[in-house]
Parts: C-alpha cells; structure tokens; sequence
C-alpha cells in the first residue's frame, strides 16, 4: 500500500442551518482552512461570514471540478475542507469522492455534523423513540429520479410501523402519503414536515397521513423539507420511560418499594 501524500481533506458536516449547531471541531476547521468547497444550495452561508479561505460554491460544479480543488490544495500542503449539509454520511455524496481521493492517495477525514433529521425533530420538540411505542428509526427517502432499492421503498419499510424520517421526498407529498398508507400506517397517523429546520424561516406543518398531502399543497414548502412520520409524535402520556421509573432498578439504581 502506498503512503498517502498531501495534507488530508476534510470533509464536515455543516450542520442543519443554524450556524451555531456546527460542531466546536467544525468551526475551528473552516477558521483554519486554506479552501473550503461547500454545497451553495443547502449550507448556510452565514457559516463562512468572516473565514479567510478560498471558498467555491458547488452547486454548479462536477464532481470532476470538485475533486480538482480538493486534490490541487492538498497537493500544495494547504487546508481544504469540504463542507456538507447536515451530517456527511446521510446522503451527503461523500463515498464517490472518498474513493477519487483513495485512487489519488490524497488522506482525509470526516467529521460529522447534527443532521437535519434531528433539527427536525428537536423543532417538533418530539422524542422519535418511545418506550413500547417505537425503538427504531428509519432514515430514507421516497423513490424519485435516482432510484431505491424495491425492498427498502416506503411501502416496505412502512410495515413495521417505526418512526421515520423520509428525506428529499416533499415535492411527492402525495406519492409518500400513498406509500405509506399502502404499507400499513393507519390514516391517523401524525406525521409533520419541516422545512428549513433551525433556519430563521422554518416552518413547520403537522397533520395526520389523512391531510398532510393537502395541507403542503396550500403551503409554499416545495423542497429542503424533513418528513416525520409515526405514533411517537403523538402525545401519549402513559408513555414514559423505565430509566427514572422508582420501581424499576439498574446498575446505579435500587428498586424503590
């Protein structure tokens, strides 16, 4: 194996919006980076108010103009960090230019960031797994122009009733709602969209699958949109968890009596 060369790459997540929801790590990062190339669409541009690096906005590059910047300012020993939306490991096109740089033997990092996925629900103020109500949550996306795999499409996934955040699906509110029904949640379900999550112009819509599809189409969310579905967004009160629970013991607990 061949020793890579170069200063290492980085590649962080910038969080859901809110500037201040990138990480201690991150920020220190883009203060120090010699070229930052971020995703112009989805970052929040107030993260780079003031850091002194070469900045590109990606929105308009190929992947072939992206792993150009990157490999050229590492080759020059120089910082460049690769700024993605959220956490880089969902959806973040990471492994395509990870592998570019392996068959350059340029290093780098990851360094993750607070997904939108948990901004979402932090604005919902919901607690996306409840004792006895659901333990898993399930991140995807509905089926668009890039396709998913048949046995992870919604009408699947929906048949073990799990919280679920659908990704990159707004725009087929409808489609979702369809799929989802069709797989087994029943039509009251809640389910809410977020848009923007954490930005200052977040909005929030919240309805059950029997009238979410309508209540997007009279609102102006059309894209950059969290889907959250499932029966831990509803307000149960005898849900509650064992870990404080006086009768029921652990390691660092007795059993009250």
């Amino acid at each position: 194996m061949s020793t890579p060369i170069g200063t290492p790459v980085v590649f962080l997540g910038a969080g859901p919006g809110d500037p201040e929801l990138i990480t201690l790590k991150g920020r220190r990062l883009l203060d120090e980076a010699d070229v930052i190339v971020y995703a112009g669409s989805l970052v929040n541009p107030a993260l780079l108010d003031k850091v002194q690096a070469e900045i590109h906005d990606s929105a308009g590059m190929t992947l072939d103009e992206v792993l150009s910047v990157l490999i050229a300012t590492s080759q020059a020993g120089k910082k460049a960090v690769r700024l993605h939306t959220g956490d880089p490991a969902i959806y973040g096109a990471i492994r395509e230019q990870m592998q570019r740089l392996d068959a350059k033997d340029i290093p780098y990092e990851v360094v993750p960031g607070v997904s939108s996925a948990l901004a979402a629900a932090a604005a919902l103020q919901a607690e996306l797994t409840v004792p006895e109500v659901t333990q898993t949550v399930i991140f995807t996306r509905q089926a668009g122009r890039t396709p998913v795999p048949e046995q992870e499409s919604l009408r699947k996934l929906a048949a073990i009733q799990a919280s679920m955040c659908i990704f990159l699906s707004v725009s087929m509110m409808a489609t979702v709602v369809g799929e989802l029904t069709a797989g087994g949640y029943p039509k009251d379900t809640p389910i809410a969209v977020v848009e923007k999550a954490s930005w200052p112009d977040q909005q929030i819509v919240q309805g059950t699958l029997a009238d979410i599809a309508d209540k997007i189409k009279a609102s102006a969310i059309r894209k950059t949109a969290m889907i959250v579905v499932g029966r831990a967004l509803s307000d149960d009160p005898t849900a509650v968890s064992k870990l404080y629970d006086a009768s029921f013991s652990h390691e660092y607990r007795s059993r009250s009596t």
